[in-house]
């Protein structure tokens, strides 16, 4: 068995050497037929918990696929205290909303209700989805967690003390997000983006009334709502969270100077 993985998996079983891992139906024919791989190849999987492991195929049948779990190559590491909240779009972008926030290492996707909403259902199963898909990709060791969506005033109510709301808003008094980010330091920390139209006045007036709200603005053009969730995280991200990780390597898993592409997984 070649020690290169094929693919990397998010798999819901306990990994520990020697733990069987069986695989349904979807993983089975992406693995199958997709990928052509066959009894030995190795694959990556990780679970959340238990960090990230090899694991070899063992063989094929209707449906299913069954792993052996060989050797670990990274141990549990949680990323940034981050949530993002954010008012639902419309299919398509909604699930580039998911992608991109796993991505951006959130550790929290939140759907909310405001009062400007279009649509009012969120498919929950496929936003997951999508969530475990860009972890896979993007080689973090964690999916983030799906809050049930709920009306925004539900959400802020019992807000937890110490950590800052960035409420990203177009109109009103805001600081440069750049500058807030940098005065709050490090810490939990969310983001809350409204709904295509913005938020309403009385939402605003609402939401700044808490004590860990901190106005921001995303710059002198009006952004699309997946396009604000980006920009705001990326923000975040360079100058508060683990792009910036003290004595850190901030490159992606088995990435190294002299190999700078990497292994593909």
């Amino acid at each position: 068995m070649s020690d290169q993985p094929k693919t990397r998996l998010y798999v819901d079983s306990p990994l520990a050497e020697g733990q069987a891992v069986g695989l349904d139906h979807e993983r089975a024919h992406f693995l199958r037929h997709v990928l052509r791989l066959d009894k030995g190849d190795a694959v990556a999987v990780f679970n959340g918990k238990d960090g990230e492991w090899l694991a070899e195929i063992d063989g094929f049948g209707k449906g299913w696929c069954s792993l052996t779990v060989t050797a670990q190559r990274r141990v549990q590491a949680d990323g940034p205290d981050l949530w993002l909240l954010f008012a639902p779009i419309k299919r398509g972008r909604i699930d580039f909303v998911a992608e991109k926030a796993t991505e951006m290492g959130v550790s929290r996707l939140w759907p909310v209700f405001t009062r400007r909403t279009d649509p009012n259902r969120v498919n929950t199963d496929r936003l997951r989805a999508n969530a475990i898909e860009a972890a896979e990709q993007s080689e973090r060791l964690t999916v983030p967690e799906l809050s049930d969506p709920v009306p925004l005033e539900k959400a802020l109510a019992g807000w937890p003390e110490g950590r800052t709301l960035y409420l990203c808003a177009e109109a009103g008094n805001v600081r440069p997000i750049a500058d807030a980010v940098r005065e709050t330091g490090r810490g939990p920390a969310a983001f809350l983006i409204g709904p295509e139209g913005g938020f309403a006045q009385s939402e605003l007036d609402e939401i700044c009334k808490l004590p860990s709200v901190v106005p921001v603005g995303l710059g002198p053009r009006i952004l699309r709502a997946d396009t604000a969730v980006v920009a705001a995280l990326a923000c975040w991200q360079a100058l508060s969270g683990d792009w910036t990780a003290e004595g850190g390597d901030t490159r992606p898993p088995f990435r190294s100077p002299a190999d700078p592409a990497g292994p593909a997984v």
